[in-house]
């Protein structure tokens, strides 16, 4: 029998994982979604036949134990008295015909209602996103649909939520077919040039540019071109460039879906820890004045302007210590800092020179770019050797308090107005606020970026970020590739016209995967294994 030919069900609100280790709520929906769901209300209403379930509107009944050909002589018994729905397929979420039970939320309820219909024959618990996958398999969604259905439901922030509702109403599909019925409409001409020769070429108008040479017409290199390929060359290229511009993002997509990582870096006892408790507003990280407290990566998560942003507190780096645990804690510092896309450097502000000369290790092999640049030091400031190269670097200088000489050369006043510099106190929160609001705003300045030179088909941010995960971009570079050969191919004459239609076919499949047109089993099976069930 097909699976698909169940009716299944499930606990689709809030509560916790399964009836048993539900939680109670005020109240609860049961979801039913398959050919008996219709049935299966019915049943377990009082008089069926007197009761009319009108599509789409709620209606207030009271649920009874159903009649099967097990208990036609058991009295019945009250389930509930709930708030039901009925979805006729194809209308429904599923494309099946779906039915909710609106019901009380306590756990006796909750329960009951479930046993219940798992004794009736052919129903069955729903696995996790299965609700979901019939909705695709039905046509209901595309793949960046069903994505942004699991981003929406773990959604913490405003902006993840945003992104995800702007994926979820099919903004983003129609992008990405535009541009497959682009490479599509390529690929016929392509093959119409393949089929019927050069001569039958489609050109745009039924001019044709000749040269007299003698007795002779020859036709130049640059008209037979336009003749194989009219103006698809002209689109395609205008195409690449739109896919090329999303890719270069600066992933701000996969950002606000992931988290934005801010490392906070530097030597021992600088008060790393002290700071990453601020941000938390908890005692996140035990604080100590021993030097080297800190051996692991501590993380917790930060809303930001609406962004979701992964703090990491790190183990303070120092030059040489024969410690072994202490120099894995340095190590996976420096890896966590170098896979940062915000760093706050830290160092104490009456060792500010010293502490510096230690950051420079840390930060020198940056994934994005050496962000401290200098070469003989100078003891009479901070900043005259040591220049921020990244506008995703904030330099800290801690201990406020314990720094009351005003002629001291590490005040931050007296820094290079190039580097960010923020003097604070942990302990008496002075300069907190400034620092948290420039944090801020280079997360935000990190996730908006610049959309001023936005080409033709690129999709505006205004919209949303086209590439939401590490597979789309993998899939539309994969297509801007097959484009870059085709480019080259296209000038190549009549010989390779099929090798050139090859990448446009590669291409269309390439995006094909983004959405789901093109076979994706082995993306779908491990997407719907991430989802809750009921959904």
């Amino acid at each position: 029998m097909d699976p698909q030919d169940d009716t299944i069900f499930a606990l689709s609100s809030g509560g916790g994982g399964g009836a048993r280790q539900y939680q109670a709520t005020a109240l609860a929906v049961i979801r039913i979604s398959g050919p008996q769901a219709l049935s299966t209300l019915q049943s377990m209403l009082l008089r069926p036949n007197k009761r009319t379930i009108v599509p789409r509107q709620a209606t207030l009944c009271k649920l009874y134990t159903p009649i099967t050909n097990n208990n036609q002589n058991t009295p019945r018994v009250v389930l509930d008295q709930a708030l039901v729905l009925y979805f006729p397929q194809p209308h429904s979420f599923t494309g099946d015909d779906v039915v909710e039970l609106h019901c009380h939320g306590s756990r006796a309820v909750v329960t009951d209602l479930l046993d219940t219909l798992a004794h009736l024959p052919g129903h069955r618990m729903a696995e996790p996103g299965e609700f979901t996958q019939r909705a695709f398999a039905k046509g209901k969604l595309d793949l960046l649909q069903v994505e942004a259905l699991a981003d929406l439901l773990t959604a913490d922030t405003s902006r993840q939520r945003q992104q995800a509702l702007t994926q979820l109403d099919g903004t983003l599909s129609d992008c990405y077919t535009s541009w497959r019925h682009m490479l599509i409409g390529g690929l016929a001409h392509a093959e119409a040039v393949i089929d019927f020769g050069d001569d039958e070429a489609l050109i745009e108008d039924d001019t044709q540019a000749e040269q007299e040479e003698g007795d002779m017409l020859l036709m130049t290199e640059d008209v037979q071109q336009w003749n194989i390929w009219g103006n698809v060359r002209v689109q395609m290229a205008e195409l690449r460039r739109a896919m090329e511009y999303q890719l270069q993002d600066s992933r701000r997509g996969e950002l606000v879906r992931e988290g934005l990582r801010i490392c906070i870096v530097g030597p021992p006892n600088a008060g790393k820890s002290s700071l990453f408790n601020v941000l938390a507003q908890k005692d996140a990280a035990i604080v100590s004045n021993i030097a080297g407290t800190t051996r692991d990566v501590l993380e917790l998560s930060l809303n930001l302007a609406g962004i979701k942003c992964v703090l990491s507190d790190t183990a303070g780096v120092r030059t040489f210590t024969s410690d072994q645990i202490e120099q894995e804690g340095i190590a996976r510092a420096k890896k966590v800092a170098q896979q940062a896309d915000v760093v706050v450097a830290m160092v104490e502000q009456g060792n500010a020179v010293a502490g510096m000369e230690i950051l420079e290790t840390v930060l020198k092999d940056s994934a994005d770019e050496a962000l401290l640049e200098g070469d003989e030091h100078d003891s009479s400031s901070v900043t005259t050797t040591h220049k921020l190269a990244s506008e995703n670097v904030l330099l800290v200088l801690n201990k406020m308090d314990l720094v009351k000489d005003t002629n001291d050369n590490t005040d931050p006043s007296s820094t290079n107005q190039d580097i960010r510099t923020f003097g604070i106190s942990c302990h008496t929160n002075e300069g907190i606020d400034a620092f948290l609001e420039a944090l801020t705003q280079t997360v935000t300045n990190r996730i908006n970026g610049d959309t001023a030179t936005a080409p033709n088909n690129s999709n505006s941010d205004n919209e949303g970020s086209l590439i939401t995960r590490a597979r789309h971009r993998q899939h539309v570079q994969a297509a801007v590739e097959a484009l870059r050969r085709f480019d080259h191919l296209s000038q190549q004459g009549t010989m390779v016209v099929d090798m050139a239609a090859e990448e446009l076919r590669l291409a269309a499949s390439e995006l094909g995967r983004v959405t789901g047109a093109v076979d994706v089993e082995d993306i779908l099976d491990k997407l719907f294994k991430d989802f809750c069930i009921g959904k």
